[in-house]
């Protein structure tokens, strides 16, 4: 296999993941938001290959083309599939699926053969099941931690903007929305996971990222692994089966 120095994006909604992979060793990594390119610049050569799972707006993945383009990269940008790397995607049409929700699941099956919670805590929360035989069974998308925020402060007369902490019992406004707002997500994986372990006949694994990962973790009351580059694994899998040998 040819070892080429490879980048790996991922193009969240909020925010951007980076790693650079050579000889075969995750070498450098990073994260940025859409307004700071700075971090990623230095990490741009003429000839690298480059894999690109992005779900952010048009005007963000147009920035990110010119930038490469500008340099000689030349990306190929991910799209789900209905099956790839003992994965098989059973959504009703798999290429709606979103892309950082297919590397994660890509991800996932490389690590372990036991059915799995895949949980992604961002803009959206996205919560899917993946079967011990490799096949993604669906999933939801609920609001994260901000939108929530944004929800209620907005739809709202007297919520303000504040932050708030978890409380078991909040006594005061902003720590009610802080903990309701956990509560609501971790209720939402409390969920899935019990639909999961029922479906399987044994309890799965249960396999948080995102940038809000840790914000839910703790409150959490299934056993769960925190695996912050989960989506840049899948992205690297994809690209090294597309790599020349």
């Amino acid at each position: 296999m040819v070892n080429r120095r490879r980048l790996l994006i991922d193009a969240g909604n909020s925010r951007l993941k980076w790693a650079v992979v050579e000889k075969g060793q995750w070498c450098a990594h990073g994260r940025s938001d859409y307004t700071d390119w700075a971090a990623l610049k230095a990490q741009l050569k003429a000839g690298t290959d480059c894999f690109i799972a992005s779900v952010t707006s048009a005007a963000n993945e147009h920035q990110l083309a010119e930038l490469l383009e500008a340099t000689g990269i030349n990306a190929k940008w991910l799209t789900a599939e209905a099956a790839f790397a003992g994965v098989s995607n059973r959504y009703l049409s798999p290429q709606q699926l979103g892309v950082d929700r297919w590397m994660g699941l890509i991800a996932v099956r490389q690590r372990t053969c036991r059915p799995v919670l895949v949980v992604s805590v961002g803009t959206a929360m996205t919560v899917d099941a993946l079967s011990a035989d490799g096949v993604f069974l669906g999933g939801v998308i609920v609001p994260g931690v901000n939108l929530m925020q944004q929800a209620l402060t907005q739809g709202t007369a007297r919520v303000a903007d504040a932050t708030g902490h978890w409380r078991p019992f909040p006594r005061s406004t902003a720590d009610a929305v802080q903990s309701g707002i956990v509560a609501a997500l971790c209720g939402t994986i409390r969920g899935q996971y019990a639909h999961l372990a029922e479906a399987s006949g044994t309890p799965p694994l249960c396999l948080l990222t995102g940038g809000d990962a840790e914000t839910v973790l703790p409150h959490l009351d299934v056993p769960a692994e925190h695996v912050p580059a989960l989506v840049l694994e899948g992205i690297d899998c994809v690209a090294q089966g597309e790599q020349p040998r």
